[in-house]
């Protein structure tokens, strides 16, 4: 009989756990595991960078309520993945990342891509294990996946030596049988009953009730009780970015429209599934009334009274079990405004929701002049209509996956949801460069399950944005995921330099000469330039895919037409207004009126 190897003990253990797909890039020795994964029926999704499959593993986690898995090398390819743990740790993603490392002997003596990776990520992570030995392989792999999964979701590593994976098992050695590795899906716990009755109370006496929903709740899979508790008190809700679709978006009661006004003049606010971190302004003032009371509910303790957080109002617990509580203590109260006075909480929002909407569908269905660029807002309106046009919003055939500022922060209120884990953005870390890696993990999410209904991938990326990870295309291209990927291409950071080709290759050129000033009459290209209308389009039909350079409107609905019934990956490159001149900043973050809305 011939000898079982490390690797495959690795391989066999992760099927044992129900892994049945895993991101990451191979080499020596990593790629006996990723062999072996394929031989047990595992697929292996092969990337080009490490930073993308990380984070694909992170966001499948995310989309599916299971871990993903991770694998790379040693050394580099650690440092490498290290953005996709730091981004499954700030998100709350469960992720499993597996990475090779030099041979045991070899510690210390400067051995091929040595690196002390327990040492560096154990800061970083639920749980660093190093694999020891051979038999220690499936319960330091169990331990990890369960780890990353269980209480709240982040990343966990093991570290797998060289020799480890390429050693062989003593003869007669048994693995473990499949059902001893198998993790149950994580417990659940309700909230305290005395908890329950208060946060009840409270929102039965409130005078402008708030419900804020954030990813966590798509997560949980808590949309039938959340929507069963909009219907059956009536309270407004605001979602977050992520948090878009686990109560439709068109819903009468989405107060997104409003954002500012219902953050302000709340006086109770539930919170299902959020932090109170930068996304929400940390609760405080002046975007939140500084009276509000904040009904917390988290899985983790320590969330709880954080920042602006009432401590003793929060609830720890499952979001579906609190909702149903809830949903029980508040079963004969409906919320009634009194619609009768001026400052009440339904009219305020439904004025600051007339004006923004107006103000927006505005600029919207402003034609493009002659000879003039697109503006964000009016390329997204062409795309969105003639999406709606091809497969109707309400049936969720639709998958948006957004990058880059204004890119990311425009899109959000002009592409409406009616399903929840149907957005994927930059989130909590704002991580540029997920895009592609995301497109992947969409995909199998989605797609790649036999029986499950199939989903166009729309991708709405910035040009910068889209350049960190934009050799991911020949992934999309090889492996035959028909994304549509749009490059909202301002040339830029934020925005460009220049309007016109021969003024942008001047202004190149007196740069380099050291001798110029850019149209804001400052000297020199500037930090957010890029190059003037690449070409990224052409990065898709080198790989045999299909690639539109759009600057007019009739060209982006022909664009948008063909990508959408393309059954291979499709890149649109939007030319759009360069912005210059405009203050640069991040919507989120921002102080004014017209960026607290976004």
């Amino acid at each position: 009989m011939t000898p079982i190897t490390g690797a495959q003990i690795i391989a066999r253990t992760l099927r044992d756990l129900g892994v049945t797909v895993i991101f990451g890039i191979v080499g020596i020795p990593v790629v006996e595991i990723a062999e072996e994964a394929i031989n047990l029926g595992i697929r292996f999704v092969a990337f080009r960078n490490e930073q993308a499959c990380g984070y694909a593993a992170s966001v499948y986690g995310y989309m599916t309520g299971r871990p993903g898995v991770c694998l790379v090398v040693g050394g580099p390819g650690v440092l490498h993945a290290l953005a996709g743990i730091g981004n499954a740790s700030a998100n709350n993603f469960p992720l499993l990342v597996l990475a090779g490392s030099a041979e045991t002997a070899g510690i210390t003596k400067g051995a091929f891509q040595e690196l002390d990776a327990i040492s560096l990520l154990t800061p970083h992570t639920k749980l660093a294990v190093r694999a020891s030995t051979l038999d220690f392989i499936p319960s330091a792999v169990k331990n990890a996946y369960r780890t990353c999964w269980y209480g709240r979701p982040g990343p966990t590593f093991v570290d797998l030596p060289a020799d480890i994976i390429q050693g062989k098992c003593s003869p007669g050695y048994r693995l473990p049988q499949p059902e001893t590795l198998r993790v149950p899906s994580p417990p659940k716990a309700s909230g305290d009953p005395a908890l329950i009755l208060k946060a009840a109370q409270l929102l039965r006496t409130a005078r402008s009730p708030l419900l804020v929903i954030g990813k966590g709740a798509a997560y949980a899979r808590a949309e039938q009780g959340i929507n069963q508790l909009v219907e059956q008190t009536m309270i407004p809700f605001l979602p977050t970015p992520m948090g878009k679709g686990v109560v439709r978006d068109s819903h009468p009661l989405n107060a997104s429209s409003a954002r500012s006004a219902a953050l302000k003049n709340a006086d109770v606010v539930l919170v299902l599934g959020a932090r109170l971190n930068w996304i929400l302004h940390y609760g405080e003032a002046p975007k939140w009334s500084p009276t509000a009371k904040i009904i917390q509910v988290d899985i983790c303790a320590e969330e709880i009274g954080r920042n602006a957080g009432t401590a003793e109002l929060g609830i720890m617990g499952d979001i579906s079990l609190v909702v149903d509580q809830l949903l029980s203590s508040l079963s004969n109260w409906r919320y009634l405004p009194q619609s009768s006075a001026k400052d009440d909480f339904a009219s305020i929002l439904t004025a600051s929701a007339q004006k923004n909407e107006e103000k927006a569908l505005k600029v919207a269905l402003r034609p493009t002049p002659p000879n003039s660029p697109l503006t964000y807002q009016r390329a997204y309106h062409i795309i969105k209509w003639t999406l709606a046009d091809l497969t109707p919003m309400k049936e969720g055939n639709i998958v948006y996956v957004s990058e880059g500022a204004n890119t990311m922060d425009i899109s959000r209120s002009m592409f409406p949801l009616n399903h929840p884990r149907q957005r994927l953005d930059a989130g909590t870390y704002a991580t540029m460069g997920v895009g592609l890696g995301y497109i992947v993990a969409a995909h199998e999410a989605f797609n790649a399950i036999p029986g499950s209904p199939p989903k166009k991938i729309v991708a709405l990326e910035g040009d910068s944005a889209f350049g960190f990870s934009a050799m991911e295309i020949e992934t999309l291209a090889r492996y035959r995921i028909p994304a549509l990927i749009y490059v909202i291409n301002n040339s830029g950071i934020y925005h460009g330099d220049s309007t016109t080709e021969d003024a942008w290759k001047t202004l190149q050129h007196e740069t380099a000469l050291n001798d110029t000033k850019s149209a804001d009459g400052k000297k020199g290209l500037r930090s957010t330039s890029l190059l003037y209308e690449t070409r990224y389009e052409m990065l898709a039909t080198m790989c045999g895919g299909k690639g539109f350079f759009v600057r007019t409107e009739d060209e982006l609905e022909v664009a948008t037409r063909e990508g959408f019934k393309s059954d291979t990956v499709t890149v649109v490159n939007v030319i759009v207004e360069p912005g210059i001149g405009k203050k640069i900043g991040f919507a989120w973050q921002g102080n004014t009126a017209e960026q607290a809305k976004l």
